[in-house]
């Protein structure tokens, strides 16, 4: 089969995703970047015995809904998927795969459907990611070390200069950095930078697979004061993260949510929301459709650092975080402290093997916040929690929905509301929360 044909076809449906699909002699082709009702030409990248998928190469007629990405390396990087189209198309796109999924997999429908989590303004889509993994690899040909996001085709490291999804200051740090690890004699044996901007820190942890030299320790010292950054290397595991000590005094990591007047301090390694604007958004709209009030017992559920258990607290008669990590209930009981609220308790537990023997788990209200495969186990045994309300939220629209037809069809509750929360603009990652009641 020849390899590098240039195809054109009319673009007749799209995916989730925001692929469109090309139907030519009857095989479905996915073309990434594509839009329903344009004509373009492709290239098929990979193929399969039912469908190809093929990288989009021009855009002969395009769509309405389609504008110009904002970022010179979009359809190359594979950080975002979604540029080329505009921030209401891309909420309405994963409103549909919230419904489809809640439909297809849940057999279910809300009541009512909430309006969309997102933070409002023409740039509230841009420069919102304050956590970030980026790869770094020294080209020996090009003698020049590259920073940034993985290819969307291939393992490289995309070769890219700023990043329009990054929080400032360091969407404007990707050639500094690539300048910084390009002059240490450790530039071949450096993998990865981890990124994590607080409200008033940036720190950036900087993966080393061999000890640097002192003067590479005074280059990483001078480049974090220059840029007002702090800097820690990490030779192995997370427990192995060290700061550089550049005589300035040490400030926790911290993001505050002002409505409810709470503090939250994190380390680096800590798994925080990634959108801090809409991250106070979804907090306060959790806290609205939840409605706790001074006689409710609530337990938060994968509590993590208390990013929902705190601001909740203040409204509560008590309560419950349950973690599985003990590092994130250390973390969550000091923020507790910090925010001096007593009424709540952070506990360790391990929410996929529950069982019916529990007797201490009955609330009023109950918030769940699992990472993307769901919180199976939870909604299976239910009944030990007793609760009135249950407001779920949600990284993944088919744990979801699979969750939601056990709590609707099986444990007679309710799907009253849900909505999509827009927590990584310009991506396909659909976020997601919804009520349920007895």
């Amino acid at each position: 089969m020849r390899k590098n044909i240039h195809e054109v076809a009319y673009i007749g449906s799209s995916t989730h995703d925001g692929r469109g699909i090309a139907d030519i002699d009857g095989k479905k082709v996915f073309v990434s970047g594509a839009l329903e009702g344009e004509k373009v030409i492709f290239q098929r990248r990979k193929r399969r015995k039912k469908y190809d998928e093929a990288e989009l190469l021009e855009v002969l007629e395009p769509s309405l809904s389609r504008i110009k990405p904002r970022c010179d390396v979009f359809g190359r990087c594979g950080g975002c998927s979604l540029q080329h189209l505009t921030p209401d198309s891309q909420r309405n796109l994963k409103f549909q795969t919230l419904k489809d999924n809640l439909s297809r997999i849940g057999k279910v429908s809300p009541n009512n459907w909430l309006e969309s989590i997102y933070s409002p303004g023409e740039n509230g889509s841009w420069n919102y990611r304050r956590r970030a993994r980026l790869g770094v690899k020294y080209v020996e040909k090009k003698d020049r070390v590259l920073v940034g996001f993985r290819e969307k085709y291939a393992s490289f490291i995309t070769d890219m200069h700023r990043c329009e999804v990054l929080q400032h200051p360091v969407n404007e740090m990707i050639d500094p950095l690539s300048d910084l690890i390009g002059s240490l004699s450790i530039r071949s044996h450096v993998p990865q930078i981890e990124i994590a901007v607080a409200d008033h820190c940036v720190e950036l942890v900087i993966r080393v697979l061999e000890p640097p030299t002192e003067k590479d320790n005074i280059l990483l010292s001078t480049f974090a004061k220059k840029n007002k950054v702090r800097i820690a290397l990490q030779t192995g595991g997370p427990h192995t993260i060290e700061l550089l000590d550049t005589g300035s005094p040490f400030q926790p990591l911290s993001y505050a949510h002002e409505a409810h007047n709470i503090i939250s301090e994190f380390t680096s390694t800590d798994f925080i929301q990634i959108n801090n604007q809409v991250n106070k958004l979804m907090v306060s709209r959790a806290i609205e459709l939840l409605e706790p009030q001074k006689t409710d017992r609530v337990i938060d559920l994968f509590c993590g650092i208390g990013n929902f258990s705190l601001p909740i607290a203040r409204y509560a008669k008590e309560v419950i975080g349950i973690e599985l990590s003990e590092d994130l209930v250390k973390r969550a009981e000091h923020n507790a402290k910090l925010n001096n609220i007593t009424n709540t308790k952070f506990l360790s537990g391990d929410l996929f093997k529950l069982d019916n023997n529990k007797s201490d788990l009955e609330c009023d209200k109950l918030l769940i916040d699992p990472a993307r495969s769901g919180a199976l186990e939870v909604v299976k045994h239910i009944k030990l929690f007793n609760a009135q309300k249950i407001v779920y939220v949600s990284c993944h629209p088919g744990t979801l929905a699979r969750d939601a037809d056990i709590l609707v069809n099986q444990q007679n509750y309710t799907l009253d509301a849900a909505g999509i929360i827009d927590m990584f603009p310009h991506t396909t990652h659909v976020e997601s929360i919804a009520v349920f009641k007895k």
